[in-house]
């Protein structure tokens, strides 16, 4: 970005004068030298105050972390454990939910598209945007005209002027079209739509933005209610073996095979787990309003999805956007430059508020004193005014110059800062995916050794070899394991989701299916 002033010359502007005015039948020929210096002056001195704003470079880092990346993560033997591959320069999907497989989320999040109050919301701040910048553009772009009627009583005594006569009243009726325009010599009023044009487009991708963090919401709730669902399920099947062995340790201390104190610590631990249970099921059931409320709906009105895990699939390789696109794709990145724009638009307002100021207006009408003959008959009357305003003294626009420089500046490291927090959300994201895949794999084989480990139980006891107890202590690490595991599960789509938000997969309205 450029610091200095540009000076662009600009089309010459032309001045509406009724015709024969200026020249020829009754053009007073002292207004013909004026006519033509403000002229000169519209052709010669159009320059456009402040910086020409030029796009912030892209990022230029190659990758994403300090070491590489594997080509594809770790896979492990259990649903959702599939391995990913990382598609480096690989297209994001626009409605990138859809890789995940289900049609009850791809509904819902549709649903919300539709409905969203805040999607709602957005979209009328963009309108309003558009249209402020449409009578920004109408008010200086062209000439303003009106029309005047006007009618008055007046009372001439001709004595005042030192003249003979009676006093007499009469009525002045009069008619008038008036036409307005200011020269944008210094281009402030260009700089000004270009800033507001800055700010529209910010709206805009704030609205981008608003349908990427919707969808993403969305997503991410039903992927966690699918994972409360799974755990509920296991620890109520946990507290079920544990009942189980706090009956049968009870029967054991009323024969005097167990000391009481085993009774009391299972009975504390079958409390620690159905404490557990409650704490779940609120969150469930936050789950569950959340989802209604990012449709646009009042909770308990429609009904919402129970999402379980099993309707879900990891999809196979997931987009690496390159860091050199990921600014001129992330609808918050876009927003933070067209801030940035506008603060330079802005900047170039201040700095043309200290030249020159030419306001061309010209009218023409008639007077009579009837209203039949307005139009007919009545005195023509014209005037044509040219005019030049200079600051000489006004401290306060070098301060307004100089504070809309700071705007800038800020402007520009506010920029800097949202890149830098767009790439550590890749950052994150790459590396979740990576370890998340490595910690499902550890999971699933807690959870395969638990579950052999009750098969061989089983089969002691089966052969006389083991103690019943022995096999509800081994339901018991299966079941924990279990809990963990879809934890583990539930995360690695949680993962992929992060990976399609940051990489900025925009749902834009009505995009074709990925």
């Amino acid at each position: 970005m450029r610091r200095n002033t540009a000076c662009i010359v600009t089309p010459r502007y032309g001045l509406a004068v009724p015709p024969g005015a200026g020249r020829g039948a009754g053009a007073p020929p002292h207004m013909v030298p004026v006519l033509a210096t403000l002229a000169a002056l519209g052709l010669l001195v159009g320059c456009a105050a402040g910086p020409d704003f030029q796009r912030p470079p892209a990022p230029k880092v190659a990758a994403y972390t300090a070491t590489p990346l594997p080509a594809q993560t770790a896979s492990a033997a259990t649903d959702l454990g599939g391995t990913q591959s990382l598609g480096v320069g690989a297209p994001v999907p626009a409605q990138w939910w859809r890789s995940l497989g289900s049609r009850r989320l791809d509904d819902w999040i549709e649903q919300a598209f539709a409905a969203s109050p805040t999607l709602a919301a957005a979209e009328a701040t963009l309108r309003q945007a558009d249209e402020t910048y449409a009578a920004q553009a109408g008010s200086t772009l062209y000439p303003q005209v009106s029309g005047n009627l006007g009618a008055q009583r007046q009372r001439l005594n001709p004595s005042v002027q030192g003249q003979a006569g009676d006093a007499r009243e009469f009525n002045l009726y009069s008619a008038s079209v008036g036409v307005r325009y200011r020269l944008d010599l210094s281009g402030g009023n260009r700089r000004a739509l270009e800033a507001l044009a800055a700010r529209t487009d910010h709206r805009r991708q704030q609205l981008e933005g608003a349908r990427l963090t919707l969808a993403g919401s969305i997503a991410a709730t039903a992927i966690g209610r699918a994972r409360l669902a799974g755990q509920i399920a296991a620890t109520e099947a946990l507290l079920g073996v544990q009942q189980e062995q706090l009956g049968l340790t009870r029967e054991r201390v009323r024969l005097g095979q167990a000391a009481p104190d085993e009774l009391l610590a299972l009975q504390a631990q079958i409390e620690q787990t159905r404490a557990g249970v409650p704490l779940l099921r609120k969150q469930l059931d936050q789950s569950e309003h959340g989802l209604a409320v990012l449709a646009g709906q009042a909770p308990g009105v429609t009904p919402v999805p129970d999402f379980t895990l099993a309707e879900f699939s990891l999809p196979a390789v997931m987009p690496v956007v390159l860091p050199s696109e990921l600014a001129r794709r992330r609808p918050d990145i876009q927003a933070a430059e067209a801030l940035l724009h506008a603060a330079n638009a802005e900047h170039g307002v201040a700095v043309a508020k200290l030249y020159p100021q030419i306001e061309l207006s010209a009218s023409l009408g008639s007077q009579a004193l009837t209203a039949g003959a307005l139009f007919g008959g009545a005195s023509a009357a014209w005037a044509l005014l040219g005019q030049l305003t200079q600051p000489l003294f006004n401290p306060g626009l070098p301060a307004e110059r100089r504070a809309s420089l700071a705007a800038l500046d800020a402007a520009g490291a506010n920029y800097q800062g949202v890149v830098l927090g767009a790439l550590r959300e890749v950052a994150d994201a790459l590396r979740a995916l990576d370890h998340d895949a490595q910690a499902l794999a550890a999971q699933a084989a807690a959870d395969g050794a638990a579950r052999e480990a009750l098969r061989s139980v089983e089969r002691q006891y089966a052969l006389g070899a083991a103690g019943y107890v022995q096999v509800l202590l081994a339901r018991q690490q299966a079941q924990q394991s279990q809990v963990g595991l879809v934890a583990a599960q539930a995360q690695r789509l949680a993962d992929s989701i992060a990976l399609y938000q940051a990489s900025a997969g925009t749902p834009n309205a009505g995009a074709p299916g990925a």
